[in-house]
Parts: structure tokens; sequence; C-alpha cells
């Protein structure tokens, strides 16, 4: 991931409320399957390894995440498990097994949670962090993003 891709991932994160973290970590995870995709697809074997791993750490906090009280839950940790479990065996085979079903899979849980966080309306997780602000500027089709704050106000409250 470069350093672009991550800032702009720590930024949405900063400002996101706990269904859009929810909605992001499918974001990350897709991005890293389609790394992983492209690494086995030009025999970078450690670039495949790298982004498989990092897909399982989404996986992990998606999993982690569960508040088991609910009858749904159980049903996605059972998805999750199985989703880690292809992941894993991708790993140790060093080849894309079943991929394409962790794909699928992923997608459809993806379009729940991104309907599930438009009708959340709580507020940020992550509080006294900056503030970002976006608009375009004076280049020709660029778009800035500033983070404006009083670092006074920053940081942890006594």
């Amino acid at each position: 991931m470069t350093s672009e891709e991550k800032r702009q991932f720590t930024a949405r994160i900063s400002q996101a409320n706990k269904s859009e973290l929810v909605v992001i970590l499918f974001e990350m995870f897709d991005y890293c399957i389609e790394q992983a995709e492209d690494g086995f697809k030009t025999e970078d074997l450690q670039k495949a390894d790298s982004y498989l791993k990092s897909a399982k750490g989404c996986v992990s906090e998606l999993r982690g995440s569960l508040d088991m009280g609910y009858e749904i839950s159980h049903n996605l940790y059972s998805i999750y498990t199985y989703v880690n479990r292809q992941l894993t065996a991708s790993i140790i085979k060093r080849k894309p097994v079943n991929i394409d079903s962790v794909k699928e899979n992923m997608e459809k849980l993806r379009k729940s949670f991104e309907e599930v966080a438009k009708q959340d309306t709580s507020g940020s997780v992550v509080q006294n962090s900056q503030k970002v602000y976006a608009g375009l500027t004076y280049g020709k089709g660029t778009l800035n993003e500033v983070f404006m704050d009083n670092e006074a106000a920053r940081g942890f409250k006594a």
C-alpha cells in the first residue's frame, strides 16, 4: 500500500462512525485481495503472501468486532472463519485457493454493511482527531484535503 493510500484510509478512519469503520475494513480487504491476485499473476509470491496476510488481518478485525450476543454474529463468525481458512490455504500452497468464492462472500457482506452505514447517524468513533476538509482548489480537477485543528484541543483529556 502506498503512503498516499495509507493517508487516505487514515483520514477516512479518523472521521468514521462504527458502521463506516466496518465498511472501510471491507474496502481494505478488497484492496489486499486485488494486490495478492496481482502478485500471483505476476509470480511475485512475496507480494501475494504479504497482501494475503494483510487481508487476514482485516478478517481478524472484523471477527473481533462481532457482538456475539446476536445470532447473526455467529453466522458472520462462520463466514469470516471460512474466509480466513481459504486465505491461510492460499498462503501455504502459494496459489489462490477459492479466492473467487471469498471475494463473492465478502462483496455481499460489504454491500450489506454499506446499507447499514447509510442509516447509522452516530458520531465519529475517534475523538479529538483532526477535522478533514476537502474541496476543489484552483488546480484543474484536483481535490485537496486539508487537516485543520486547534492543536491545543488534541490529545488526552485529564
